[in-house]
């Protein structure tokens, strides 16, 4: 990893220079990404429903889990009266 002034990296980058070897990418992180591991224990019939329709999508079932219940998510907070709306 290079240093530098961070007036020279701005210049760098404005250039259209790579400026990579500037960040230990290592260490970097993604605010608001941060993943937690759960546990959902299912009946079988459940898991074989959203593995067939897992299979018609092309997708892996976990895939689908996260993808609809951020659609659910995203409905119940539209749906929400309570929250309050972005002038």
């Amino acid at each position: 990893m290079s240093k530098t002034t961070a007036k020279n990296l701005e210049q760098k980058f404005d250039a259209g220079e790579d400026v990579s070897d500037y960040f230990d990418w290592s260490k970097a992180t993604r605010p608001g990404l941060k993943k937690d591991r759960i546990n959902l224990d299912l009946p079988q019939w459940i898991v074989e429903k959203l593995d067939r329709h897992a299979r018609k999508a092309g997708v892996a079932r976990q895939a689908l889990v996260k993808v609809w219940m951020v659609e659910r998510l995203a409905k119940e907070e539209s749906e929400d009266p309570t929250r309050q709306k972005a002038a």
